[in-house]
């Protein structure tokens, strides 16, 4: 099978950029108004997709900006502990330093999960191009990056789509999350800003409600996405599918599109997926997804990494995704031959 990509072999298979935000949630199931304990964890979009890569067995990195504080150590430290080079990171001494934060209340039907933010001005959101040691652009295959670091303030969207155009320049391949977020901006101001930066997109993800809805494209999904890879030069797309049966009930499958091969790779929906955090379920589809490319340079095989790994992340506590290569080779093996047992031992 031809190759999608040529890989140029260097240093880490994945940078990835965007803000580092610390979770609390609530013990036990309980509301925010309810109760005093709360624990934390480290999230954060682009992240949870390196962390992911890492996981799998990818040699990942993350570009971002953090407070010389307690809380930046310990954003540093899940960093560490998930395999995530911590290289590039800039640390904020200004007396303006600040973790983000969002609290996270589990759902139980009918009531749905709640995030409540608390994020404005963190030391990432004034994070500008020059703070940046450009020895950076040329030390990866794949810079990723989302439409929540486009969309959280003015100063976030002119850092991303600089470092887009530098790691373009310096031969990386871009890959670009829509990732949209209503209380981030409208679709129509998304539209806007993502099309302007979909020029220099390699591999793209994008649900079918946001090619519907947000790009307003209509007809068959298979020729939606075609049109758009044309349209914007763009050699991958991946697109997800999630039905919510229920807040602790969700069906999930995904389709890819290969530009070069004009061809297109899907599988049987998992379905019934027992739900426990669903947080960065979508953000390790991206992980699996991109580990598959920079792995097997396989498109078929980078979605059913994309597939199992988000569907595993549902069944994981926190925003990041613990899940290794061996576990996830043997839930595929499960789901495309048929479980054979209902315990591993």
């Amino acid at each position: 099978m031809a190759k999608i990509f040529e890989f140029k072999n260097r240093e880490f298979g994945l940078i990835a950029s965007g803000e580092m935000i610390m979770r609390l949630s609530p013990l036990n199931n309980e509301m925010l108004i309810q109760g005093n304990l709360l624990t934390k964890q480290m999230g954060g979009a682009e992240f949870n997709v390196a962390t992911s890569v890492a996981n799998l067995g990818g040699n990942t990195a993350m570009l971002t900006a953090l407070p010389n504080n307690e809380l930046g150590k310990f954003a540093k430290k899940s960093m560490n502990v998930n395999g995530v080079s911590d290289r590039f990171v800039i640390y904020d001494d200004s007396k303006y330093k600040r973790m983000p934060i969002y609290y996270y209340e589990y759902g139980s039907a009918p009531r749905k999960p709640n995030v409540t933010y608390d994020r404005l001005n963190s030391s990432f959101q004034r994070m500008s191009v020059e703070d940046v040691n450009p020895e950076v652009f040329t030390k990866a295959e794949i810079f990723h990056i989302s439409g929540i670091s486009l969309g959280l303030c003015e100063s976030s969207q002119k850092l991303t789509m600089d470092l887009i155009k530098n790691f373009k320049k310096g031969g990386t391949l871009i890959s670009f999350d829509v990732n949209f977020r209503r209380n981030l901006w409208t679709e129509e101001e998304a539209r806007v800003e993502i099309e302007k930066i979909l020029g220099d997109v390699d591999i793209l993800f994008a649900s079918e409600e946001t090619f519907r809805k947000m790009f307003q494209r209509k007809g068959d999904l298979k020729d939606i996405i075609r049109e758009f890879a044309k349209t914007f030069d763009i050699s991958f797309i991946a697109s997800t599918q999630r039905v919510v049966n229920s807040p602790k009930s969700h069906n999930f499958s995904s389709m890819v599109y290969d530009r070069k091969s004009d061809s297109f790779y899907t599988e049987k929906p998992y379905e019934n997926i027992e739900i426990v955090d669903r947080i960065g379920s979508g953000d390790s589809y991206v992980g699996g997804v991109l580990f598959g490319l920079l792995n097997d340079n396989d498109a078929e095989k980078a979605m059913k990494y994309g597939d199992v790994n988000s569907v595993l992340k549902n069944t994981i506590v926190g925003d990041t995704n613990c899940a290794d290569l061996n576990m996830v080779k043997q839930v595929i093996e499960d789901h495309d031959k048929g479980s054979t047992s209902e315990m591993n031992r």
